[in-house]
């Protein structure tokens, strides 16, 4: 693997002179359409940063892109990279911290996930304010380097709650419902069974996923605040008659999409408000 130093050399050699992002953003299944509201922007395909393997998902574009939204500059991770595609934590810990490296301190997680709750269906937002994490291990596991952060790390505030009480007030000023819950990852690729939706329900999860809590893990643990929207594309396995597809995901979040491309950039001003 490159190190932090050879990877942010070239980052440098791409980024706008006295570039410092306020905030990171990574963009998940169909969502990708809220970059394109980031203006001027400059962008470096994942397969030239050193370590990093590019996402072969649909909907998934690899792209790192630096640039300002309503007058904010944002670095944004446009694609991500799953551990279903054989994937190890080396480049997820290395896009994570990319974006802690070029000076962001509040980290933004987007992704598809699919409801556990009746009463939020495909379509609807539902920002995160816990999680249950089933995917094997932790991106966390091996030698810590403590100029990054501590060996243990505390995760009950994982999702701010300061945080939080902006993304409700944001979506208050701009009419979008927002339900709240815990999301479950798995590691995928193939989708839940009903069984397993069952017993995720009774552990306590509101919406599941395949990926967020490396990511969320990894930026916890480099200092960065955390908040965290799914769009949610499908009711889960059992819950609904329709058949769960990667393309009923895409169609879904791109219903979804259109509320977050007012509710992030309206988020990111009353954030931005209350930092000065």
């Amino acid at each position: 693997m490159a190190s932090m130093a050879e990877v942010m050399q070239v980052i440098n050699r791409y980024a706008p002179k006295g570039f410092v992002p306020k905030f990171g953003i990574i963009l998940g299944s169909g969502l990708s359409e809220l970059a394109e509201q980031i203006t001027n922007p400059v962008s470096i395909p994942y397969q030239a940063i050193p370590g990093l393997h590019v996402g072969g998902v649909a909907g998934h574009a690899s792209l790192l892109v630096m640039g300002h939204l309503n007058d904010v500059p944002i670095v944004c991770l446009r694609g991500r990279l799953h551990l279903y595609e054989g994937i190890p934590y080396d480049p997820i810990r290395t896009l994570i911290r990319i974006v802690k490296n070029l000076g962001a301190s509040t980290f933004i997680v987007t992704c598809a996930a699919g409801s556990l709750r009746q009463d939020v269906g495909p379509g609807e937002l539902m920002m995160l304010t816990d999680h249950i994490n089933f995917h094997p291990g932790n991106p966390l596991v091996g030698p810590n380097d403590e100029t990054i952060g501590p060996r243990f790390i505390g995760m009950e505030d994982a999702y701010d709650p300061g945080l939080q009480d902006l993304m409700r007030a944001a979506a208050k000023r701009t009419n979008i419902n927002l339900a709240e819950g815990v999301y479950l990852s798995t590691l995928g690729p193939s989708f839940e069974t009903p069984a397993e939706i069952r017993a995720f329900k009774t552990l306590g999860a509101d919406a599941v996923g395949m990926s967020v809590v490396p990511e969320v893990i990894l930026a916890r643990h480099c200092g960065m605040r955390v908040a965290a929207v799914a769009a949610i594309t499908n009711l889960a396995a059992g819950m609904s008659k329709e058949k769960i597809t990667h393309e009923g995901t895409l169609h879904h979040g791109a219903i979804a999409t259109r509320k977050l491309i007012k509710l992030i950039p309206e988020f990111i001003k009353e954030t931005t408000s209350a930092m000065v």
